[in-house]
């Protein structure tokens, strides 16, 4: 029967070679006749005086031709140069001895002399965990960081966006949580940054502690706009394989909207009319499939970290307004506060964990919001203050937040190098209030 059944796989094998042809290169677009393949499909292109290939994948089709963009730097090719499609979209290498390494968009080992083995194929293109079969967040994740632990607990699953300026202290915030989370991995994507930086983070804010139980995903600011995107889906698929098998994974992308200016480069170039402040509306589509992918499903949990960029503090642009509709909260920078030297420059006021309520207990909870309370009360009241125009005595809540003032102040205050457990800021958190 077996026997029937191989020479029946043999019979059906297309033993045909189909090719297609570049016809034009349009500035990051490749367009070509043929071959028969489908949007997301991966093809080779043949460069004609080189012994080399290029990859690219399909992302439109115009009539018969179809519209490619290459994963890297169009160069060599020529009118007529074969194109041959893989029928299948990109499938990446993963495993546990990618623990520890830093790899390219497609999870490639940057270190060349690293050969790794006992690796399979793994699709970066998935669809999100069906929402009814999504257990709920019931239990919080230890991140390290006594302000986020204590005000803005985080839920094992939970997905997060850090929205903050340049030089805010975001890298540093990031490594902090990579080095000192109960996570079991973690999944760095670093995407759209300066080269200088990537070796920087790593061996800086991650440190050789933190290398040990992470996977490292790099795309740099100079790929091409599809490597960097594929940064992001490949650092998703990652961590989506190591939940599939039981663990608890700490996914961090800096940055968000890196990838969605990726996105417009590749929307514009094939056509895509210009919406809400140039962004073509696949920048839109794209979000919720990739943010979705993360949190928990009956296996395991991802829990993600977003960076947000935002310029002059305008929380309400489009991808910053888009992000913070599909999270599940935000943490704030404030370069205010960064620029008075509270580190990290937490702003708690303008900062959100829409599931910390339902996984925190009622003293916990109590101690959070009381904080809240009086920090506002001084910020609501500090010009009276700062001027003397306040005399004691007369309110008895601005009293107590100017009681209260130099202990929230070190609460919120904490040194790159100090580790706080999340037990730990609970308690400090209520003994402020004691």
């Amino acid at each position: 029967m077996k026997a029937v059944q191989l020479l029946d796989q043999v019979e059906s094998i297309d033993t045909y070679y189909r090719f297609g042809k570049v016809t034009r290169v349009i500035g990051l677009m490749i367009e070509s006749r043929g071959p028969n393949a489908a949007v997301g499909d991966l093809c080779h292109i043949y460069l004609p005086n080189d012994s080399s290939t290029l990859l690219a994948e399909v992302v439109g089709f115009n009539g018969e031709h179809l519209l490619l963009m290459p994963y890297t730097a169009i160069e060599n090719i020529a009118p007529g140069s074969l194109v041959e499609s893989t029928g299948k979209p990109l499938m990446i290498k993963v495993g546990t001895e990618l623990i520890g390494q830093v790899v390219d968009s497609l999870g490639r080992p940057m270190n060349d002399n690293h050969i790794l083995r006992g690796l399979e194929d793994y699709p970066t293109m998935q669809a999100p965990p069906n929402p009814l079969l999504r257990p709920r967040i019931s239990e919080s994740i230890s991140l390290g960081v006594r302000s986020i632990d204590g005000l803005l607990t985080v839920g094992m699953g939970q997905r997060m966006g850090i929205f903050a300026g340049s030089g805010v202290g975001k890298s540093t915030l990031m490594g902090m949580i990579a080095r000192q989370s109960s996570a079991t991995l973690n999944v760095i994507a670093l995407i759209g940054e300066r080269g200088r930086e990537v070796r920087e983070f790593i061996e800086k804010d991650l440190g050789e502690e933190g290398l040990k139980r992470s996977i490292v995903v790099v795309a740099t600011s100079d790929q091409p706009a599809l490597m960097r995107i594929k940064a992001a889906f490949t650092a998703t698929a990652i961590a989506e394989f190591f939940r599939d098998r039981g663990s608890d994974v700490l996914l961090v992308m800096d940055s968000l909207t890196r990838v969605s200016m990726a996105q417009r480069e590749i929307g514009l170039a094939v056509g895509e009319p210009p919406t809400t402040k140039g962004y073509p509306p696949s920048v839109f589509a794209l979000m919720p499939k990739l943010l979705e992918r993360a949190g928990t499903n009956p296996h395991g949990t991802i829990t993600a970290f977003y960076t947000v960029l935002v310029d002059g503090g305008d929380l309400d642009e489009p991808i910053s307004d888009t992000a913070r509709g599909i999270l599940d909260g935000h943490i704030v920078l404030d370069r205010s506060l960064a620029e008075k030297g509270q580190y990290p420059a937490i702003n708690i006021l303008k900062s959100i964990s829409r599931v910390m309520s339902g996984i925190v207990d009622t003293d916990h909870l109590q101690a959070a919001k009381d904080f809240r309370k009086h920090l506002a009360k001084y910020e609501e009241s500090e010009d009276l203050i700062q001027i003397g125009a306040y005399k004691p005595g007369g309110s008895i809540e601005i009293d107590e937040a100017i009681k209260y003032r130099p202990n929230i102040i070190n609460y919120l205050m904490q040194s790159e190098d100090e580790m706080v457990t999340k037990e730990q800021s609970v308690i400090q958190l209520i003994d402020i209030f004691k």
